[in-house]
């Protein structure tokens, strides 16, 4: 019965017709009593069968045990979770609880160590962050004083990285620190210096990528190896050469690899110097200043070391390849010289986009960019990062180092501010006091930021990836420890901190 009709049944016991007989009045009465009797049962009815339901509901459910779920989803439970009330202070609860702490990287990639504001593991994998859109280039800058830890920093990173398949590539090693990692790992190293018999030629063609058809590694080729004695006689010279100058390069170098199978330097001096053709002499004076620089390399001062035919191979499969470098730190000349020559020894295996994911370690930055040559060739690399699977790490004392860099305003001050822009990882160690102005201004620092640097402990650093930052604490396997702290071998030192 609607509600309409029990409007029309009220109404009809209320309102009587004038004069009704009263047998009439107590059938109608009746009737009412009997049809609210009937809705009422009905009611009843209806509620008792909902209660069956959800009854044989509740029945048919089925209950997690109090100890949850078994296997992936264990420890999940279908009860409310409820805490008992704790009071405590502010202090504690924002020890226990920080919110303010960043959210971290994610777990894939290389373990560093432990995030000191929220207390978990950091996790940092340039590659990772790039396919995730977080970072836009792969390139790190590296920062921090002597005995910070910034080179076991470095080591731990693409060591830990050879397990991910990436391989490592350090065109050069001033200090050979990494020389022993090398070996450790199943790499080579390769010593350049003074009285070895290893030598390294400029002019070898290198390892070939799988892309280039013979025409294309052909000129390639050529244009490397101008290039680079190019480069070469700038660093000597401590100038850009001149259009006569590059001509009578040009000139020797076409000779000498028309004539010879595996050309090498000594025989390009001797045609800069004696060119064939050259009836008149301007050509030899063209050259005269370029032949004389590059006469240093193979009978000079600098002579031994790139003068001949190469003794070993660039192998590009190893897990890691170093030029050790250490024999010749006294001569700062002959060191840039050599580095322009290892990295376009190992430029041809680094430009292969069918090599994988590589790191690239640049370390004792201040030399490369000293040299304009060797800065344009590393600017190059940088560029062409992300298009290659190329990791750039540089690695210097501190971000003064750039504005040491030629001029203000000149183009290798240009180059220089440009590394620093394509590398959104900046991590930064230790820094003086009288360095906290430039670095602030050069990273954009927070004066909270500023104020951590000249506190931060050993392998404690600053990593400033884009926007985000990160204060996190190094943490090293005894074994690596051993391998790659300077300081403790120094010291004489264990690494329990014991003497040996």
């Amino acid at each position: 019965m609607s509600a309409r009709d029990e409007e029309k049944l009220h109404a009809s016991v209320l309102v009587t017709p004038a004069r009704e007989k009263r047998r009439y009045r107590k059938q109608r009465r009746q009737a009412a009593t009997q049809l609210h009797r009937e809705q009422r049962q009905q009611r009843m009815d209806e509620a008792t069968a909902r209660a069956d339901a959800e009854k044989a509901e509740r029945a048919a459910r089925q209950y997690l045990p109090a100890a949850g779920e078994p296997g992936p989803a264990k420890l999940r439970t279908a009860g409310r979770f409820r805490l008992p009330r704790h009071q405590d202070t502010s202090a504690t609860l924002s020890g226990a609880y920080p919110f303010v702490a960043e959210g971290g990287l994610g777990s894939s990639g290389v373990f560093v160590g432990q995030d000191l504001y929220s207390g978990g593991s950091f996790v940092y994998d340039p590659w990772v962050l790039y396919a995730r859109g977080i970072i836009t280039a792969p390139n790190i800058v590296l920062a921090g004083i002597v005995g910070s830890g910034k080179s076991s920093l470095a080591k731990s990173l693409y060591t830990r990285s050879l397990a991910f398949g990436r391989r490592v590539y350090i065109p050069g090693d001033p200090k050979g620190e990494h020389t022993a990692v090398a070996e450790a790992v199943g790499g080579r190293a390769i010593a350049l210096g003074h009285g070895m018999a290893n030598r390294l030629n400029p002019l070898d063609e290198g390892y070939r990528p799988s892309n280039l058809t013979d025409t294309e590694w052909e000129s390639t080729v050529t244009a490397r190896r101008r290039d680079l004695i190019g480069a070469l006689a700038e660093v000597v010279l401590a100038r850009a050469l001149t259009p006569l100058e590059h001509t009578a390069i040009d000139t020797a170098l076409t000779s000498t690899v028309r004539e010879n199978t595996v050309p090498i330097l000594p025989m390009v001096v001797e045609r800069i110097l004696t060119p064939s053709n050259d009836a008149d002499g301007r050509l030899a004076d063209d050259g005269r200043l370029v032949g004389h620089a590059l006469r240093r390399l193979v009978a000079g001062d600098l002579a031994g070391v790139v003068d001949g035919p190469s003794t070993g191979q660039f192998d590009p499969t190893l897990p890691m390849m170093s030029l050790d470098l250490s024999r010749v730190t006294e001569n700062s000349t002959l060191i840039s010289a050599l580095m322009t020559c290892c990295s376009a020894w190992m430029e041809s295996a680094l430009l292969d986009p069918a090599g994988g994911q590589r790191w690239v370690i640049y370390d004792e930055a201040w030399r490369l960019m000293s040299q304009p040559s060797l800065l344009r060739r590393m600017d190059a690399h940088w560029r062409l990062a992300r298009h290659y699977g190329i990791a750039n790490a540089l690695i210097f004392h501190k971000l003064t180092d750039l504005e040491n860099v030629g001029d203000s305003g000149s183009a290798m001050r240009s180059l220089a501010n440009s590394l620093l822009a394509n590398a959104e990882t900046r991590i930064i160690y230790r820094q003086e006091s009288d360095q906290l102005g430039v670095t602030a201004k050069a990273l954009g620092l927070t004066a909270t930021e500023r104020k951590l640097l000249p506190s931060l402990g050993v392998g404690q650093g600053l990593w400033r990836i884009k926007e985000r930052s990160f204060v996190v604490q190094q943490q090293l396997h005894p074994a690596e420890l051993e391998l790659f702290d300077t300081s403790a071998r120094a010291s004489g030192l264990t690494p329990g901190g014991s003497t040996p």
